[in-house]
């Protein structure tokens, strides 16, 4: 229990170098649904471990509806997981998720169709992903990749590269500015 509650102290803290709007503990707390959200999804995910389905589905559902934030417990969440505005994202159930994320509303971590075992993206430390942006699929989002806002993300991402558009495609790799010229988009 008391490493629970340290784990949502540390998700709360998380929150103050990502979101100026922050004031304090208490109203992070209270007034930001994705703590509500992890908090459910750490005890659904418990259960979901001990085969408690059921449970498990229907807690997740009830946050679902109290939050606008989907997280299905058989997910994987790491530890600082930020969710800005959080309406409308969606995190499918084999997905696992680094330290340090930031997503913002409607971003989906989502599968491609009926595939079997894991089907859903992995995703790095530190990694910002943009307002409604879909990455789906078995892929891998490298740390620090920066998804923009929109972007469908089908293929695993390099290290600290930035991906935009619709396929997304890298235009930043490390420190190297792609140009788009170099894409057939």
């Amino acid at each position: 229990m008391i490493r629970f509650i340290k784990s949502i102290i540390e998700d709360i803290d998380s929150v103050f170098p990502r979101d100026p709007a922050a004031r304090n503990r208490l109203e992070v707390f209270f007034l930001y649904p994705h703590i509500k959200a992890l908090i459910a999804h750490r005890i659904a995910h418990k259960l979901y471990l001990k085969k408690r389905y059921f449970l498990a589905r229907l807690i997740s559902n009830i946050a679902r509806h109290r939050t606008g934030i989907e997280i299905h417990p058989g997910a994987t969440i790491g530890k600082g997981l930020f969710i800005d505005h959080g309406m409308g994202v969606v995190i499918g159930e084999t997905a696992v998720v680094g330290n340090n994320v930031t997503m913002f509303h409607g971003a989906t971590l989502g599968g491609t169709g009926n595939e079997k075992g894991k089907r859903h993206p992995t995703v790095g430390d530190n990694v910002v992903i943009g307002a409604s942006a879909k990455v789906l699929g078995n892929i891998y989002i490298a740390s620090g990749t920066k998804i923009g806002a929109n972007a469908v993300v089908l293929k695993d991402t390099s290290p600290n590269s930035t991906v935009v558009g619709i396929p997304a495609v890298e235009v930043k790799k490390g420190s190297k500015i792609i140009s788009l010229n170099e894409y057939a988009i």
